[in-house]
């Protein structure tokens, strides 16, 4: 395990992943399914004269919303598997990250926290960009779940014309299961 923690400088500031660049502009169909999802009722988001009111030009995406623009969905979970059933993998930092844990058996994940921090609002039309760093790596601890590392991703949400959107930090917990405390 000592080698392993310290192979995570290396990744620690470098790019996670190339961007991820929304396939579809902002549009008020998939802000109306989010906000209808959450039962978020704020006029601004669906009512573009309510919007107008507060002085907005149109609808606003609600911020919460800012990572449904850059998901890649099941298309791109499908790719990968099929890259890996040739034998490929990809060779990107965080990839190359997450298969150094995996072989040492930290295959599970989940996220524990999310902190953001918002700069614009976004209306119909707009494209957005994220661009992913490994910000950190804790020391291997024991938790609840299983041994394991916290990695957090800062990501850079930008527009079209590379304005900063939101900024966030995405925590996750990768662990090995068979590691859990069992309770006394």
């Amino acid at each position: 395990m000592q080698s392993l923690e310290a192979q995570f400088p290396q990744f620690i500031g470098t790019e996670a992943e190339p961007p991820r660049v929304a396939r579809y502009a902002v549009n008020e169909a998939m802000i109306r399914n989010w906000v209808e999802a959450h039962e978020d009722n704020n006029p601004v988001y669906v009512d573009a004269d309510a919007a107008r009111a507060t002085g907005r030009r149109d609808v606003v995406c609600p911020p919460a919303m800012i990572s449904t623009w850059v998901m890649s969905g099941y298309r791109r979970y499908r790719e990968v598997q099929q890259l890996r059933a040739d034998g490929v993998t990809e060779d990107f930092s965080y990839s190359r990250l997450l298969a150094l844990l995996d072989e040492a058996g930290y295959t599970s994940v989940v996220a524990t926290n999310v902190e953001q921090e918002y700069f614009a609002e976004l209306n119909p039309g707009d494209h957005v960009t994220a661009h992913f760093t490994i910000e950190s790596i804790s020391p291997f601890k024991q938790t609840g779940l299983g041994h394991g590392c916290f990695i957090t991703l800062f990501k850079n949400y930008v527009d079209g014309n590379g304005k900063t959107l939101v900024e966030e930090r995405f925590r996750i917990l990768r662990f090995n299961p068979d590691t859990q405390e069992v309770p006394a």
